[in-house]
């Protein structure tokens, strides 16, 4: 088969030329459109996201020879989770090539943060089937790039961080509360805001409640451990 023009440019995106090009049409295919002659990447998903599991904590491996189980986990799992996989998807354009269902479309399912996370993975397995093990590597440690590297600081749990910080100090714990919601029902954008003992605050807005507590709680972290220097 012929790949579209514009899956053509993604695979050229990438930097992978599919022998079986019915894989990639595969893996950008949603539940919300196949059918019998056109199967979905729910399956790809499945398999992608154990390659993406072995990449990634060999990577880690080879990156930090000393570092102890303790320390890879919270690393492997902050470049494995969902919300990750979604940035790398936002960032090579994935969402753009997604083939969709109308209903799908009309939601805004370009840009939900679990459909693009499952797509990456699809994709992932894609290129595993096409052509292996090392170019699946290749693909991931290429789309990851610098996260990598800077997964030491990012994966460092900032509520856990901050909650240590103020007993250390005699303080109770932050109390999170939801302080704003903007956006469609369908994509909604919350704030949070952290407060401590003190009455210090910092507040984060992101795509779901957890992951702006964790931004509103490594702001707050990061201005408290300045004024203790």
């Amino acid at each position: 088969m012929r790949l579209s023009s514009d899956l053509q440019a993604f695979a050229g995106r990438i930097g992978h030329s599919f022998r079986r090009p019915e894989l990639l049409l595969r893996a950008v295919t949603h539940a919300s459109i196949s059918s019998e002659t056109r199967p979905d990447n729910q399956r790809l998903e499945f398999l992608g996201d154990r390659v993406l599991g072995l990449v990634m904590a060999e990577a880690l491996l080879n990156a930090d020879p000393g570092a102890a189980e303790g320390q890879l986990a919270p690393r492997y799992n902050s470049l494995v989770r969902k919300e990750t996989c979604a940035d790398v998807a936002r960032d090579c354009g994935l969402g753009e090539v997604l083939k969709l269902g109308r209903s799908e479309m009309m939601s805004g399912g370009r840009r939900k943060e679990a459909l693009l996370g499952d797509a990456l993975e699809a994709l992932i397995a894609a290129v595993y089937q096409d052509a292996g093990y090392e170019a699946a590597r290749k693909l991931v440690l290429g789309l990851w790039g610098d996260r990598i590297a800077a997964v030491a600081q990012d994966a460092r749990d900032a509520k856990t961080s901050l909650q240590e910080w103020a007993q250390a100090r005699g303080m109770a714990p932050p109390v999170y509360a939801e302080t704003g919601r903007d956006g469609p029902d369908h994509q909604p954008v919350f704030t949070v805001t952290v407060t401590l003992d003190n009455g210090q605050t910092e507040a984060a807005k992101a795509g779901s409640k957890r992951v702006a507590e964790q931004q509103a709680a490594r702001a707050l972290l990061s201005r408290m451990e300045a004024g203790d220097e």
